[in-house]
């Protein structure tokens, strides 16, 4: 099974789809045709009309290209994109040289590709179109056509203003690059991170719907087992004894009566001990969570306190494996001990889990919980040099949050060390409700009956 760095978690999801591209850039094409047929016929303005148009016309026809070449669904790969960016920028470059350089108010278009790069492709991309965009720009403000106006009153701006608009062009490129590649890269981190949070649940839902699926598998194989051990018993009547042939049936028996004991096991996967799997305690439930942590050189120390009877909860994948996780992280970075404290009362069900270990470092304390906010880099662990993700702890949080519970992370208070996290559940929701053990009442009792064993209660 691949690791989750591996996967495909959406990436090709926020590339640019060719519909997305074309209809932007029809909506360029009837713009540019409008300003221009604005300034000349209803401006009076004097401009080179057919030149301008041959530049708008060839937008128009890569616009039909594209059409006839993908699909409207396709989506491009980041190199092809970045061509037909740099295309409208230079494209837009062409006309603006036409219609007065960087004196036109329309040289703030320049802005529009950049952005677009900026949320949809990587970081080198939209560099590499911001450079493109910052040379057109310093080309357009020594070299132009002049600015359309009127013939009797030249429009001359001065060099001071221009050189203006070419710095606001400048930081505006930078700024609106830089800002819109960090909020798309935020989106995409936390798309990535939930994509991975369903991902490991999925893992989860599906390990624990194995058990369902070994008991339907031993109910069905029971009778076609059954037949071959009635036909060999028949079969081993009619040999003499001390032949080939039978050594070979009692063989064949001792192998049926093997895989009848493991069809029964597979079978009381879905009857009490089934039960007994699905609704467990508190402690129970910590037990089956450290059970496989012991073997790592560091001392688990389990506490339990508090009123009334200890609480019940139904067997959860996802806080299973958050609560893994989380005491696996805390194994990573403890000194000598990890303490475990469960504390409940009437109202709620608390877990604390403690290190003795250096302590989350302060500059990501408040941060933790956020996805690729990750603490193995920090040297907070002196024992490896491993980093991670920084998935960990947001997957955990979530699939806890997700149950209802409230996870707050924090340090020991001093002058003690370590890490503290505290997942706190209201009883309510911790413990399945009437109504939920009556319908798993009926559906062991459906189980057993399809089983032929029906079970009658008073």
């Amino acid at each position: 099974m691949r690791e989750l760095g591996e996967l495909d978690l959406g990436r090709r999801a926020r590339q640019l789809r060719v519909d997305t591209i074309v209809r932007l850039r029809w909506l360029a094409v009837a713009g540019q045709s409008l300003a221009v047929l604005t300034t000349h016929f209803a401006l009076g303005f004097s401009l080179p009309l057919t030149i301008c148009f041959l530049v708008i016309s060839a937008s128009a026809w890569l616009n039909i290209g594209l059409r006839l070449r993908f699909a409207a669904s396709h989506r491009l790969g980041d190199r092809l994109a970045l061509i037909l960016l740099c295309y409208d920028v230079l494209q837009l470059s062409g006309l603006l040289f036409l219609t007065g350089g960087l004196q036109n108010p329309f040289a703030m278009l320049f802005l529009a590709p950049v952005m677009i790069a900026a949320v949809s492709l990587n970081g080198a991309a939209t560099l590499l179109l911001g450079a493109l965009v910052v040379a057109m720009a310093s080309f357009l403000t020594l070299f132009h056509y002049p600015l359309p106006w009127r013939l009797d009153e030249p429009m001359a701006l001065p060099v001071l203003y221009v050189a203006g608009i070419w710095i606001a062009i400048v930081l505006g490129t930078a700024f609106i690059g830089i800002y819109a590649a960090r909020v798309a890269d935020e989106a995409r981190r936390l798309s990535d991170a939930l994509a991975a949070t369903e991902l490991v649940l999925a893992r989860e839902q599906h390990l624990t719907q194995l058990d369902g699926l070994a008991a339907a598998a031993a109910h069905e194989l029971g009778t076609p087992l059954a037949t071959i051990t009635l036909v060999v018993k028949d079969l081993a009547k009619l040999l003499p004894d001390g032949s080939e042939a039978a050594a070979d049936l009692a063989l064949l028996t001792q192998e049926v009566q093997r895989c009848r004991t493991i069809l029964g096991k597979l079978a009381s996967l879905g009857n009490d001990t089934g039960t007994m799997l699905d609704r467990m305690t508190i402690s129970v439930l910590v037990e089956e969570v450290i059970a496989p942590q012991r073997d790592f050189g560091v001392k688990l120390v389990t506490e339990k306190s508090g009123d009334g009877p200890e609480p019940v909860c139904q067997r959860n994948p996802g806080i299973l494996y958050g609560l893994g996780n989380l005491v696996e992280n805390a194994i990573d970075f403890a000194g000598s001990s990890v303490g475990i404290h469960i504390r409940w009362g009437a109202a709620q069900v608390r877990l604390t889990i403690e290190d003795d270990g250096p302590g989350f470092q302060p500059e990501v304390l408040s941060r933790l919980g956020d996805p690729y906010i990750s603490t193995k880099g920090l040297d907070r662990r002196a024992k490896s040099d491993e980093g991670g993700l920084g998935l960990g702890l947001f997957i955990a949080k979530t699939l806890l949050e997700r149950s209802g519970a409230s996870v707050v992370v924090s340090n020991r208070p001093q002058p003690q060390s370590g890490a503290r996290i505290s997942v706190a559940w209201p009883r309510s929701l911790f413990e399945p409700t009437r109504s939920q053990e009556g319908q798993e009442d009926g559906n062991a009792a459906i189980q057993a009956y399809i089983q032929g064993k029906p079970r009658i209660e008073t």
